[in-house]
């Protein structure tokens, strides 16, 4: 026999099922670096678990499938029914099993999921979980749920897989959208209308900006608030019917048992009783013929309202009429909750049988609500001299209830292609007098198809924000899109439902670029929202302070309904921690991509930088416009990723980028500097805007680093149909200042010395700053130099090396080190201005930001230029215009 036939077994290995933790756990709600629509993710750190496979750990494979059986179905990378269980008998990772074990309880609870990942983070030891959701809340306790599943596997230990799918599914039911606000919202998202959830009920945006509508269940903002008020009160609806002639029952209201007692004989029997002000079929009697039942009726419908409604009974049918925008737009004959007899069954049995129909379900969560078996079944059961314990016989239909609701467990039959013409017109009067845009008329009716005034029917009620999934899915009949012409009605045919987004990305030059941007549509006289490093803006007018790049700052402005364009600056860190902010653009701007950042939230790589870059291109529309850097072999890449048309900017001379000049030869538009001058290209249209010299951005043609940010602005306005001429009227108004670009370029005058002002915080951007400042005329260069701490050591060492090239250097430190030890930042920058080349004399280390400017200042003579990277940019303005000479 061989050595490894004859060895004994290894001894089983100990594991430690709490070296498994999960941070960061967190819902990224819009398009994001993993998947263009929403995920849950979390960081996942396994320690000395790191390197074992399911097989490594006795009883887990057994007790997971034990668990969750219907992980068999899961297909996994192989493709094909049963995939995941091949992977878990060969041995695979744990974060691999809590991806299938969160997508499974999601689908157990209810929601139809499948998309899920694991990838390495690039940080050691840290795994990235990302899976699906539908219902954010329902997502993140998934995961949860999944990781105390595993633990116990791990342990051997017993886990409540049934409590943990029943606490899921409760969740949600209580977080989903109710059926009528999801009926709306999926005819809304069939017809590209963006849809945003305000709230955790049913609080729904639909639309963008000035364009935007909000609708909450059948209720929009167009519903009037006196006409729900009369909605709310029964007998004023009555009386506001019957002023009109419509037919409807003869009552009144009574505030204490003994008026109830006399309305009823002023009436004369049979009477019912219900709630003034109540909903949902809430405390109504059914029919009742003496005293002793209004004593008992009025006990009850007094706990919902303090005035109770008194009306003379009437028999028949009980309908529902649509009435949406002044029109009939479905019926629906409701019946109440009931069982039929067979003759063998007691009522509760039968109970308890059809609540088996798979149809049924509690709250809204299927097409038809479980029977109620309660003290209100039992109560009505007996006034009519039954108990659950009866026997029906064969056939004989036991009503649990009095009304026909479908929320306690009523069935609905759709009527719409019945209804009596003249039953139409007078559904529609009701609803136009009550003064609803969207409203629910309840009529008793013998037989819908006959005229009301034919057969005695009479309307009991106008409801607003009536329940609409007895129409949108039946018991019986044909199921009507009762979503449709709401829509319609919100957003008539070839009514717009958006507004432009334009998002801008990139590493460097983006808040420039959506300033300028932003003022070149404002010069169309629309009202523009915009988001920068700095803030969020309306119009010129700052509205919120601080970085606002991130889909926080974007719902902003697209929930405002003033905005008429949104201009979005669109960072990298908010496409990682919780996605884009919009599901789609019209237009996606990409400057550049460049080492910055690098180190963070596991982005390594240029290329990875890219790759959460593209998340914009990926999300224009159609029929939007992606604006790419040809010049930029990463940004170019990104067009295969677009589904829109592909825009390009070159700042190199025709002939020298080949990618350029081909674009443009067979027709597409781009644009790029000509002899000095900025040229929109369209196939062999050539459209002059202006010169760089025209330009006050570019400050005489010394800031070169400004022609991308330009022609990426004059591209975006021009694919939104903005005219030439208002783009060239935009360019030459906008100036690098501090009130227009603070912190970019800013040259601000001290006397005799000049100081510019800039926010350059990686190789990249201090590159282009340098530049600038070697192109402007001065008898000396002076430097403010430092650099950011959560930067990666060769990166702030680059930074000083670009900077060498200024006779003299002070250099400071942030404020906030971000993770580094004071000084240390500052060392790396001085090691970076001697490799560079800048002698010891010229280097001054000072420390902080403020006394470092002070220091400049003082060493500056006439005609020399300062340089500043300013990391607090207002505070640093603010501080140097607090040095200029008083005016004589």
């Amino acid at each position: 026999m061989s050595q490894a036939q004859t060895e004994a077994p290894a001894p089983p290995r100990e594991f430690d099922p709490e070296e498994l933790r999960v941070s960061r756990l967190r819902a990224v709600r819009g398009p994001n670096f993993w998947r263009l629509a929403p995920v849950i993710a979390c960081d996942l750190r396994l320690g000395a678990l790191e390197d074992v496979p399911t097989t490594a750990i006795p009883g887990f494979n057994e007790q997971l499938l034990e668990l969750m059986p219907t992980l068999y179905e899961h297909p996994c990378s192989r493709g094909t029914e049963g995939g995941f269980i091949e992977r878990l008998r060969e041995g695979t990772h744990l974060p691999h099993v809590l991806e299938h074990v969160a997508l499974e309880l999601q689908t157990l609870a209810g929601t139809d999921v499948s998309f899920g990942r694991v990838v390495e983070s690039g940080d050691p030891g840290v795994w990235w979980l990302i899976v699906a959701y539908e219902e954010e809340d329902v997502g993140l306790e998934a995961v949860r749920q999944a990781v105390r599943l595993v633990k116990a596997c791990m342990k051997g230990e017993p886990y409540d897989i049934k409590f943990a799918v029943e606490d899921l599914h409760d969740l949600l039911e209580s977080v989903r959208l109710g059926p009528s606000t999801a009926a709306i919202v999926e005819e809304a998202r069939r017809r590209g209308i963006p849809v945003r959830r305000l709230n955790s009920h049913s609080l729904v945006q639909l639309g963008l900006g000035v364009n935007l509508r909000r609708v909450q269940a059948a209720m929009s903002d167009y519903t009037s608030a006196i006409g729900v008020e009369i909605a709310q009160d029964k007998d004023d609806t009555r009386r506001v019917l019957g002023a009109i002639g419509l037919p409807v029952p003869e009552g009144s209201v009574a505030t204490t048992l003994e008026r109830a007692v006399e309305v009823a004989h002023e009436i004369g029997w049979p009477v019912l009783l219900k709630p003034l002000d109540a909903s949902h079929g809430r405390g109504i009697s059914g029919r009742i013929d003496n005293d002793d039942a209004v004593r008992a009726a009025f006990e009850v419908a007094a706990k919902f309202s303090r005035k109770v409604v008194i009306e003379q009974y009437v028999t028949g049918s009980d309908y529902r009429v649509l009435v949406v925008d002044g029109k009939v737009a479905a019926v629906a004959e409701r019946v109440p909750a009931h069982v039929v007899g067979d003759g063998t069954h007691t009522i509760a049995e039968l109970i308890v049988i059809a609540n088996q129909d798979p149809r049924r379900g509690r709250g809204h969560s299927r097409t038809l609500t479980q029977l109620p078996d309660d003290a209100a079944t039992d109560a009505y059961l007996a006034s009519s001299g039954r108990s659950q314990q009866d026997v029906p016989p064969a056939g004989e239909r036991v009503y649990l209830r009095a009304t026909a609701n479908l929320s306690t467990g009523g069935t609905s039959i759709d009527r719409t292609d019945e209804v009596h013409p003249d039953n139409i017109t007078a559904c529609e009067m009701a609803a136009g007098i009550v003064g609803l845009d969207i409203a629910g008329i309840d009529v008793l009716s013998p037989d819908i198809t006959v005229p009301f005034r034919e057969n005695r029917a009479v309307i009991i009620e106008v409801n607003a924000a009536p329940g609409l999934r007895m129409h949108s899915h039946p018991s019986e009949g044909v199921p009507r899109n009762v979503g449709a012409p709401i829509i319609d009605m919100l957003y008539p045919p070839g009514s717009p439902y958006t507004i432009p987004v334009v998002a801008i990305t990139g590493t460097n030059g983006k808040t420039t670029t959506t300033r300028l941007t932003a003022h070149l549509f404002r010069q169309t006289g629309k009202t523009v929202g915009f988001t920068t490093t700095d803030g969020v803006y309306l119009q010129n007018r700052l509205v919120m302070e601080g970085d606002m790049t991130g889909p926080f700052s974007a719902n902003i402005i697209l929930s405002n309904p003033t905005v008429e364009v949104a201009v979005l600056e669109t960072a990298r860190g908010g496409v990682i921690r919780a996605g884009l902010g919009f599901d789609e653009c019209d237009v996606g701007v990409v400057l550049n991509v460049a080492a910055d950042h690098l180190g963070l939230r596991g982005i390594n790589t240029v290329e990875q930088l890219a790759e959460v870059k593209s998340v914009v291109p990926a999300v224009v529309k159609r029929e939007g416009h992606a604006v790419l850097n040809a010049d930029d072999p990463l940004v170019y890449r990104m067009r295969d990723r677009s589904g829109g048309d592909i825009v390009l900017f070159s700042t190199m001379q025709p002939g020298e980028n080949r990618v350029f000049d081909d674009h443009i030869e067979r027709g597409g538009i781009g644009a790029r500097v000509e002899d000095g001058e900025f040229v929109i290209r369209r196939g062999r249209l050539r459209i002059p805007i202006a010169t760089q010299r025209e330009v006050p951005l570019m400050m005489g043609g010394a800031a070169r680093f400004q022609q991308q940010n330009v022609l990426a602005a004059i591209l975006a306005a021009y694919v939104q149909g903005v005219r030439y001429d208002t783009i060239r009227a935009g360019l030459l108004s906008f100036f690098p200042s501090p009130s227009m670009t603070p912190g970019r370029l800013n040259l601000l005058r001290l006397g005799e010395v000049r100081v510019l002002v800039d926010y350059a915080h990686n190789p990249a951007a201090v590159e282009g700053l340098v530049e600038t400042v070697q192109a402007l005329p001065a008898r000396r260069r002076v430097g403010v130099v430092g650099a950011p701490g959560d930067r990666r050591d060769e990166d702030i060492r680059g930074l000083g090396r670009l900077c060498a090239v200024l006779d003299h250097a002070f250099v400071k430190e942030d404020t906030d080190l971000r993770g580094r030890d004071p000084g240390e930042a500052a060392a790396l920058v001085v090691e970076g201005l001697r490799e560079g080349g800048m002698g010891e004399d010229a280097i001054e280390m000072v420390g902080d930001e403020f006394q470092a400017v002070d220091r400049a200042l003082a060493a500056a003579d006439a005609g020399d230029l300062v340089m500043v990277l300013a990391d607090k940019v207002d505070a640093v303005l603010k501080h140097v215009q607090k040095q200029a000479p008083e005016p004589h």
